[in-house]
């Protein structure tokens, strides 16, 4: 076999122009800065970078910003993990200042928000207590929250209404830090969406398969109802849920639209700490109309959160 003779490709031949008259995509104008010493948490967010998720951080402040100045609603939709790792007082406080105005949680979310308010602690280690066969046989979740979910089916009420209900009008030590007896008493639209067998409390004495389910199917139309105002600049925030909350808002989306409504203006943005399939199309890619934008911002919710709520109230 002959050898391969040399390219006649000669770097001599190459055509240059000046990088002066090159249209780039960073130009020194969206560098960031660092901030003074002093700064407070306005100046540090300026002091970001206005490029990809610094760009798109302060975008959806200004976005949340006009949602509340316009009536509009933000939907909190958030996984258990967001109270496991210490936000109910941040997301309470953001509650009552009117930046968050509906919650949308998983089963698990409900169990958490209960044992803090009972007994001021939660999150269990399951590694133990599962070889143990102890992992969720904790007396109080079981009774209270499956006797507080049959009285609101008997009420016809929505499984968060009952619960955020039970939870407000008991005497526990620590239920003013409890998101679903907050929003009970703020008045504000809280919902759970249960998956059969995922929460502890399923296979306590104490459950009812028909009040679960008649009481999660009350709040999936309320949540619809809510979706359905997002027209017009409102804000849906998936934070901390992989699976549940981004298929139920799919479904939410599409029987709102079923029913001739527009949904094309307004926002979404997924908080999480890895990037997940069904939140990145459900959310994010599936969701927003033409008219809407959509977020994903990497990071741990006990960080972000924080900084997102402080953005907010700086504003």
């Amino acid at each position: 076999m002959s050898r391969p003779s040399p390219s006649r490709l000669r770097p001599s031949r190459l055509k240059t122009y000046s990088l002066i008259g090159r249209k780039s995509k960073v130009k020194l104008e969206v560098f960031g800065s660092a901030p003074d010493p002093g700064a407070d948490i306005a100046g540090f967010i300026d002091s970001l970078p206005d490029i990809l998720a610094g760009r798109d951080f302060r975008r959806l402040v200004a976005l949340l910003g006009a949602a509340r100045d316009g009536g509009r609603p933000v939907i909190l939709g958030m996984g258990a993990h967001v109270i496991k790792v210490g936000l109910s007082p941040i997301i309470i406080r953001l509650m009552k200042e009117g930046w968050v105005t509906a919650l949308a949680m998983n089963g698990a979310g409900v169990i958490h928000d209960f044992e803090i308010a009972y007994a001021g602690q939660t999150s269990e280690d399951v590694a133990v207590q599962l070889e143990a066969g102890a992992f969720g046989m904790a007396r109080e979740p079981g009774e209270y929250l499956n006797r507080a979910i049959r009285s609101g089916a008997s009420r016809g009420q929505g499984l968060g209404e009952a619960v955020g209900r039970m939870i407000a009008q008991s005497r526990f030590p620590h239920k003013s830090l409890s998101l679903l007896a907050t929003a009970h008493e703020l008045g504000l639209p809280a919902t759970v969406h249960v998956a059969i067998g995922t929460d502890t409390i399923h296979f306590h004495a104490g459950a009812s398969g028909a009040a679960l389910g008649q009481t999660s199917l009350r709040d999936f139309f309320v949540l619809c109802s809510v979706v359905e105002r997002l027209e017009g600049g409102g804000v849906y925030l998936n934070v901390g849920s992989a699976v549940i909350l981004p298929e139920v808002f799919l479904k939410a989306l599409t029987y709102v639209r079923n029913q001739g409504r527009p949904l094309r203006n307004f926002s979404t943005a997924v908080f999480d700490f890895i990037q997940h399939y069904r939140p990145a199309q459900n959310v994010i890619a599936r969701a927003v109309g033409k008219k809407g934008r959509g977020f994903y911002f990497i990071g741990h919710h006990e960080i972000m959160v924080p900084l997102l709520a402080a953005a907010l109230r700086s504003r």
